[in-house]
C-alpha cells in the first residue's frame, strides 16, 4: 500500500466547502502583478496569455524553490508551475527572489503574480492570499550539529530543556507557528533556510527547525557544514497532529488564474508517475502526494482533526 493511500485513510474527510472570502468574486479583476499587457480591464490570466509571460516570486529554500547562479529558476515547485503555466499557453516563466515573511506581502502588492514556495497552507495565511489545491505533503526535521549533542528529537525535546537550546526559525515559517504555541522562547529568527543552517554550523544556535525534505537536502549537499538532521516527525500540538501541505499562492481576486491552475494541476497530483518525473529528482517521492480527500477549504479552516 502506498504512502498516499494510507494518508488517504486516516481519517482525513474533506469537510463541506466553505463560501470563504478568498474564493469570492466569478473571475478575476486583478490588473497588477507581472504578467504584462496593457489593458487594465484583463484577468491577470488574460494578460499572462497575451503576453506569453507570468511573474513567480521563489524563496530559497531547496529543494522547493530557488534561483541557480545563472539567474534560472529552479526546484520541484517551479517545475510543476513550467508544465502547469505551458499548458495554459504561457511558455515564459519570469522570476523574482524574496525572502519568505516578505512573499506574501509582495503579492499582493503586485510585484509578482505567483507564489511558487510550496508555502505551507494555514488560517492565517488564507486570511491574506488564495491557495492551490494541495500539492506537496511534508513532515518537519531538526538540524543540529554533527553528534546531536543535545539528544534533540522533535519539537518537544526542544521545550523540555527549558530554555536551554537556541532553536533557529524561519521568520514567517509554519514552525514558528508551532514554536510559539509550544511557549518556546529561546529561538532566533532568520529569512532564508541558508541562514538557519549557518547559525547551527558556527555554533550561533543549537537547532534549526523547518521541513525534512529541505533540510535533509541541504545536510546532503553540504557535506562539510557540520551539521546533521534527526529523523522526520509530525508536530503535535494540543494533541492533533499538524498535517503539513503546501501549494501555490494567488491574490484573493485571482480566481480565473487560480481555477485554470488547478485544473491543470489535477493532471499532475492525480497521476503520480506523471507527479514523480517532475518532481523526484528534486528528492520527493509518492509519499509526498496529498491524499484525495484532503481540501484546501479544510486547511484553510484549520480543520486538522
Amino acid at each position: 500500500m502506498t504512502k498516499r493511500r494510507m494518508l488517504a485513510r486516516t481519517g482525513i474527510a474533506a469537510v463541506g466547502i466553505l463560501a470563504l472570502g478568498l474564493m469570492a468574486g466569478c473571475s478575476s479583476d486583478s490588473g497588477s502583478g507581472g504578467g504584462g499587457g496593457s489593458d487594465e480591464s484583463s484577468s491577470t490570466l488574460q494578460k499572462a496569455i497575451d503576453a506569453g509571460s507570468i511573474t513567480i516570486a521563489v524563496a530559497d529554500e531547496r529543494p522547493y524553490s530557488w534561483v541557480d547562479d545563472s539567474g534560472e529558476p529552479q526546484g520541484a515547485t517551479v517545475a510543476m508551475h513550467k508544465e502547469i503555466f505551458k499548458a495554459l499557453g504561457i511558455d515564459d516563466i519570469k522570476v523574482v527572489e524574496s525572502d519568505w515573511n516578505s512573499l506574501i506581502p509582495g503579492l499582493n502588492a503586485g510585484r509578482f503574480d505567483v507564489i511558487s514556495a510550496g508555502m505551507s497552507i494555514l488560517p492565517d495565511r488564507c486570511a491574506k492570499a488564495a491557495f492551490s489545491d494541495p500539492e506537496i505533503m511534508y513532515t518537519t526535521t531538526l538540524m543540529v550539529p554533527e553528534g546531536n549533542p543535545e539528544g534533540l528529537t522533535d519539537l518537544d525535546s526542544v521545550k523540555a530543556t527549558d530554555g536551554g537550546v537556541k532553536l533557529a526559525i524561519l521568520a514567517g515559517g509554519i514552525e514558528a507557528g508551532y514554536a510559539e504555541s509550544l511557549g518556546i522562547t529561546n529561538t532566533v529568527e532568520v529569512d532564508n533556510a541558508q541562514d538557519g543552517m549557518d547559525l547551527v554550523s558556527n555554533g550561533r544556535a543549537d537547532v534549526f527547525a523547518m521541513t525534512a525534505i529541505s533540510l535533509n537536502w541541504m545536510a546532503e549537499n553540504n557535506p562539510d557544514s557540520g551539521v546533521e538532521t534527526t529523523d522526520a516527525f509530525v508536530q503535535v500540538i494540543d494533541g492533533v497532529e499538524q498535517i503539513g501541505a503546501g501549494s501555490t499562492v494567488f491574490r484573493q481576486d485571482d480566481t480565473e488564474l487560480l481555477d485554470a491552475y488547478n485544473k491543470e494541476l489535477a493532471n499532475i497530483t492525480g497521476d503520480p508517475e506523471e507527479y514523480m518525473s517532475l518532481v523526484g529528482e528534486y528528492g520527493f517521492t509518492e509519499e509526498n502526494l496529498p491524499p484525495e480527500d484532503l481540501t484546501t477549504e479544510q486547511l484553510c479552516e484549520g480543520d486538522l482533526s
